[in-house]
């Protein structure tokens, strides 16, 4: 079995446990909640609200489980009879039976999928509810039997030992030792299988007896993720450096560990830094004798407060900053001593380069882009990552009036009606067993808003063929001729301007051609009726104004005029779509796409773009135009 095998079976199985527990993620919040506040020991003690701890955790939260097990292994039959025989695991024990949940939920569901399957096509008409009715109900209660007198019993046996295990983990202060397992095995996309599958479960059951547990915060601890995105945004360079800010916001105080997943695999050396931070968060809460008292979903600082007890308070808060100081300072070392660190930088665009262009519809060859429907941008949870990747691409597909319909999922709830699925790489393989029939793009990034719009441009171009030419305004330059095709001076460059709206941002820029001899007059109008049919606003504060097909007779030869807008002009549908760089085009034929792929190259980086949008100086233009 190969290593890439072996990871695939990995996370399935990880994937599986997780999705027993992040339906009903919701139902363990409000058990933590409970706990924290009205226990004995809580902020607000309530003899009789406490009340309702001990059924929750012993009744609700396994059923939950089990129900959700069954159901992801036969649908609402198979939810039916891993409830019920969910039940003998917990009469069967006097512990909680999360464990044992996650083994007979799915049990029952596979059971009386192989009874149904048995009997397809052999029960006599009018007799199917009979049939299904009873046969769930023998089913559930022979399984329910055979927990309460075996399985039940096991897993207490195996519930004793790992517990004995971890407490010599704990009491030896090793507990720190497993962020060498966890962090690596995080970066692979296998945190909320081990948080939700392996860890909630041991934090739950130790939560029962101790009110709060460390498990909690053993994967979910903000803190190295945050220490190594502020390292970049001292440290780091490019795109890498800028971006950090903000998703080290995103990742905070929103929850959404993956986003700094690929900041590590730009550089993996920094694997080193989130390990010895996640050992220093993990130190310090046993130090503290600190937990939490339910699972923090999503792992923002917010979800970390809000079920921390009185009596870890401290200790919690020690944990998230020891842990980003400890991160932080590593990565700065590891970033200012890497020698390499750029070109791994340059290699991660490359990769996201050749993603792209997997991004056309060309990965398999038989993928019609005229014909798609439905995309979905999945992940592992289905909750975090691809739902703001799904937000970036929803309104990339909504601004170029295209009927597609666009979500984000779990990987193992992938439709068979799915046209495209957007994936991180790491899962692609995955998701390609949920969805075998569909179209697969690879990303490395989430917030790839560039990716986004080169699949928006290739999909407007075959399912618009009326504006395709005029809309291709990312595709890649597929000439190998790199003779300039117009000689960019002084003249071609207006810096520090104003304009009202984004009509007379459009006629000065064509005013420009017209002075420079590009164009003829009446080549303005056919710019601002071309701006009527879609926008030419780019985002990344780039607007690139041109005429309609139609007007290629008014071209006299192939030019561009750069204007620059400090203050911005509102170009697209949004508040937010205002344009400090204006670039109008002249050309003729396929020249027209051949200057707008040359201008995109050079404006693939953020920071180029900061500075053409603010500088003074018009040599400083011509040298990154060039």
């Amino acid at each position: 079995m190969t290593t890439s095998n072996i990871k695939l079976k990995v996370q399935n199985f990880g994937r599986f446990l997780s999705n027993m527990v992040m339906p009903n993620i919701g139902a363990f919040i409000a058990w933590g909640f409970i706990t924290a506040i009205f226990i004995p020991t809580g902020w607000y003690p309530s003899e009789t609200i406490a009340k309702l701890v001990s059924p929750m955790i012993t009744y609700l939260l396994p059923l939950l489980i089990g129900y959700t097990g069954g159901k992801l292994i036969y649908g609402e039959r198979g939810a039916v009879v891993g409830a019920i025989t969910t039940m003998g695991v917990i009469v069967g024990s006097d512990i909680p039976m999360f464990l044992g949940a996650m083994i007979v939920g799915p049990l029952g569901g596979w059971v009386i999928k192989q009874f149904d399957k048995a009997v397809d096509g052999k029960i006599k008409s009018g007799f199917e509810m009979l049939v299904n009715n009873f046969s769930a109900g023998i089913i559930g209660m022979l399984l329910a039997l055979l927990s309460f007198f075996a399985i039940g019993p096991s897993v207490v046996v195996a519930s004793s030992k790992l517990t004995i295990a971890v407490n010599f983990l704990v009491e030896h202060n090793l507990l720190p030792l497993t962020s060498i397992i966890i962090e690596p095995a995080k970066i692979l996309f296998l945190n909320n299988a081990i948080n939700h599958g392996i860890f909630s479960p041991l934090g739950i059951q130790q939560a029962a007896e101790y009110s709060q547990s460390i498990f909690f915060l053993i994967e979910a601890n903000p803190g190295p993720g945050l220490g190594l995105l502020l390292a970049y945004m001292f440290f780091g360079k490019g795109s890498a450096k800028s971006s950090a800010s903000g998703a080290a916001i995103i990742h905070f105080f929103g929850g959404i560990h993956e986003i700094y997943f690929p900041y590590v695999l730009m550089n993996p050396r920094l694997i080193i830094a989130v390990i010895l931070g996640g050992m220093t968060g993990v130190f310090t809460l046993t130090l503290f004798g600190a937990g939490l008292s339910s699972p923090a979903s999503p792992g923002s600082i917010i979800a970390v407060l809000a079920v921390t007890p009185k009596s870890s308070m401290l200790g919690v808060i020690f944990s998230v900053i020891a842990a980003t100081m400890v991160t932080f300072i590593t990565s700065a070392i590891l970033l200012k001593t890497t020698k390499e660190a750029d070109k791994s930088f340059e290699d991660a665009k490359s990769n996201i380069s050749a993603m792209k262009s997997e991004a056309k519809g060309m990965v398999n060859g038989t993928l019609d882009l005229a014909k798609v429907k439905k995309i979905i941008v999945a992940c592992d949870a289905g909750m975090g990552s691809s739902a703001m990747g799904a937000g970036v691409l929803r309104k990339k597909v909504q601004d170029a009036n295209l009927d597609i319909f666009v979500t984000n999922l779990a990987i193992n709830n992938l439709p068979n009606d799915v046209d495209i699925v957007i994936t991180h790489k790491d899962l692609t393989d995955r998701a390609k067993q949920h969805a075998p029939n569909a179209h697969h793009i690879s990303l490395t990034n989430f917030l790839d808003s560039q990716l986004y719009s080169q699949l928006v441009v290739d999909l407007l171009s075959s399912q618009n063929s009326s504006i395709a030419e005029e809309k291709a305004i990312l595709v890649n330059n597929t000439s190998t001729d790199n003779t300039p095709l117009f000689k960019l001076s002084e003249k071609n460059i207006f810096l520090g301007l104003t304009a009202k709206n984004k009509e007379e941002a459009i006629r000065f820029a064509g005013q420009q051609l017209v002075d420079n001899g590009y164009v003829k007059p009446d080549y303005i109008e056919a710019m601002i009726e071309r701006e009527q049919l879609t926008s030419t606003y780019l985002g990344e504060s780039i607007a690139v104004p041109h005429g309609t097909i139609e007007a290629k007779d008014d071209v006299i030869t192939t030019g561009i005029v750069f204007c620059q807008y400090p203050s911005g002009v509102q170009f697209g549908h949004e508040e937010d779509d205002k344009a400090k760089i204006v670039i109008g085009i002249a050309a003729r034929n396929n020249e027209h796409l051949d200057v707008i792929a040359k201008l995109t190259n050079a404006l693939d980086d953020e920071t180029i773009i900061a500075k053409l949008a603010t500088t003074n100086n018009v040599e400083e233009v011509l040298a990154i135009l060039s």
